[in-house]
């Protein structure tokens, strides 16, 4: 018996030489000449399109792998001595051996090359997704095969990474001023659009959800960092309206770039905050921009000062009877047409939601001070005479005219 056992271990790696030998002429021949016909066309031909000639290499490979697995089982169907799948798995692996060399070689050629961050990653991902198929029929035996596509995979993984801090770290080099528009730059742009391509691969990717996961982090540290600091840099030499506008239509931009994938809720989050802050910068500047030009800006300031030991707010300068009612006058101005006062920056804004919050929360801000106005106008304490005819409209009319 234990003569049999050894004679089959013989002629299995025999076999599994000779199969090795033809294997790797196989392989070159598809590189090289094709199949009989030239159909299919030599793989080569496509080693100026990366991704396909990448995919064209691993799809032969995967292929040989399985058949030379369904080989051995035919072989050796018959034979019931236990650890025979195993010595398959691990003859299977001599086999796939020979074509380790001229895989690693073509395939360092093109990463190398560095045919872009898209592309880099693209082939990332189906080296993983390789590697993961060929260990399902081999198991880890053929551990030279599956050795040399990880590496094939970091490698790619490195320099795509390496890419996309180049175009990071690009970002600062020059940073450009924001348009007149105050719209997002256009290295902004670019940045997002190539953040988008590598979001979209990756959300159509066949690798593991943790591993897609772990990725996502990276990359997006990587790109939105930069980004962000960039934005910032952009604007620093911006009055505080146009710097508002110009971030919240930046941040505007990534995140509706990072709304359509998975994994960036904490992203998205983040943005959120840093539009919320500048919009509460922009709903400030409106409100201030309608008080002064309705004509209750000084009139405000100067009620917020006064305090009750100062006497009656009737005896301040410029807050007398007269002095108010020509206030009232402008402000009935901006209550028939309130839209004529509007920021220029407001019509900047990419979002129109946006742009309808900012209007409708500045105004609550213009309606409170006028209740507060309002309230000390009628306050006996300060001692206006006929309040009514001074300011002849209540505060509910005024929100009422606004809303």
């Amino acid at each position: 018996m234990s003569h049999i056992v050894h004679s089959g271990i013989y002629t299995l790696d025999e076999f599994g030489t000779a199969r090795r030998s033809a294997v790797v002429r196989g392989f070159i021949d598809a590189l090289t000449r094709g199949g009989l016909g030239g159909t299919p066309r030599p793989i080569e031909m496509h080693s100026h399109d990366p991704l396909r000639y990448v995919g064209d290499m691993l799809a032969w490979l995967h292929q040989a792998t399985a058949s030379e697995k369904e080989h051995l089982e035919a072989m050796l169907k018959l034979v019931t001595i236990q650890g025979v799948e195993e010595n398959i798995q691990e003859v299977v692996g001599h086999i796939t051996e020979g074509v380790c060399r001229p895989l690693k070689v073509r395939i360092e050629q093109v990463i190398v090359a560095e045919p872009g961050a898209v592309l880099l990653y693209k082939i990332s991902n189906l080296l993983k997704f390789y590697h993961h198929t060929i260990s399902g029929i081999v198991g880890n035996n053929a551990a030279t095969l599956l050795t040399t596509i990880e590496e094939m995979h970091l490698l790619s993984k490195k320099i795509f990474f390496n890419s996309l801090s180049l175009h990071a770290s690009k970002l600062m080099d020059k940073v450009e001023l924001p348009p007149p528009d105050l719209g997002p730059s256009s290295a902004l742009n670019q940045t997002l659009n190539l953040l988008r391509e590598v979001l979209a691969s990756h959300d159509s990717s066949v690798i593991p959800l943790d591993a897609r996961q772990a990725d996502f982090v990276q990359v997006l540290s990587c790109v939105l960092d930069p980004l962000l600091q960039m934005c910032t840099m952009s604007a620093s030499n911006l009055g505080t309206a146009d710097m508002a506008t110009y971030m919240v239509n930046s941040l505007y931009m990534m995140r509706t770039t990072l709304a359509l994938f998975e994994f960036t809720d904490k992203r998205l989050e983040m943005l959120q905050f840093q539009i919320e802050a500048h919009l509460d910068t922009l709903i400030n500047e409106q409100a201030s921009y309608v008080l002064t030009r309705a004509g209750l800006s000084y009139i405000y300031n100067a009620l917020q000062q006064h305090k009750p030991e100062q006497g009656p707010l009737s005896n301040l300068s410029s807050m007398d009877s007269v002095s108010l009612k020509v206030a009232m006058a402008q402000f009935d101005r901006y209550l028939s047409a309130p839209d004529s006062l509007l920021m220029s920056q407001l019509n900047f804004l990419l979002s129109a939601t946006v742009k309808e919050q900012i209007i409708k929360q500045s105004t609550e801000l213009v309606c409170r001070a006028y209740s507060e106005l309002y309230a000390a106008v009628m306050d006996p304490s300060n001692e206006y005479k006929d309040p009514e005819t001074i300011l002849h409209r209540s505060p509910h009319q005024v929100q009422a005219l606004l809303s």
